[in-house]
């Protein structure tokens, strides 16, 4: 996989300031499907970015990228453009991502039936799946689907990486096979949040 210079998406005011303007505007769309009013900060995105292997062999998957603020840094972390497979309902968001990320795979798409939102990439899989969607705001059965639907497009070993502003697991898993994990709260987000993964024992 190509490299991506980090300082090629540095984290301007200007940009976080546009991207509030963006998000809030979705937010004030659909409230359920964007979740809070204010994009991840740029310390919880780098903390998901954190987990991808590096150097990887294998693209990335993010669901719900919005106005990009996770994207980032998963740029920062190396990734290239072209590496990145980018899954978005918001046809809106999926417009300017394209125009912000010409070389990313933009898909508009459900992230909760990624078997035929995927469908046309015949099997792919990606060196881990990173979610900014809003979990808590499902029924506990829909993010159920959801991680399993995940796990299916990885490698057994790595993680779905998912960020949640619960104090609660945002996933309860009955399956002695699934690990999880979850990272120190970080509280330079709004509102504060923390990281969990979830991946199949190897």
């Amino acid at each position: 996989m190509n490299k991506q210079s980090p300082a090629t998406y540095p984290k301007s005011k200007s940009s976080r300031l546009m991207d509030q303007v963006r998000f809030i505007g979705a937010w004030a769309r659909s409230p359920k499907t964007v979740g809070a009013v204010a994009p991840t900060s740029s310390e919880t995105a780098d903390l998901m970015a954190s987990y991808i292997t590096s150097p990887n062999t294998l693209p990335v998957l993010e669901l719900g990228p919005g106005t990009g603020a996770i994207t980032k840094a998963i740029f920062r972390k190396g990734i290239a453009e072209h590496d990145l497979y980018a899954v978005e309902y918001d046809t809106k968001f999926c417009r300017e991502l394209n125009l912000q990320f010409p070389q990313v795979n933009v898909i508009q798409g459900d992230a909760f039936n990624l078997h035929k939102t995927l469908a046309h990439l015949n099997g792919q899989k990606f060196d881990c799946v990173i979610s900014g969607l809003p979990l808590l705001n499902f029924a506990p059965a829909m993010r159920l689907k959801f991680l399993m639907g995940a796990l299916e497009n990885i490698p057994r070993g790595r993680p779905l990486i998912q960020f949640s502003y619960g104090i609660r697991n945002p996933i309860e898993v009955d399956d002695a096979s699934i690990l999880t994990s979850r990272s120190r709260w970080v509280f330079n987000n709004l509102p504060p949040a923390r990281v969990w993964t979830y991946s199949y024992k190897t």
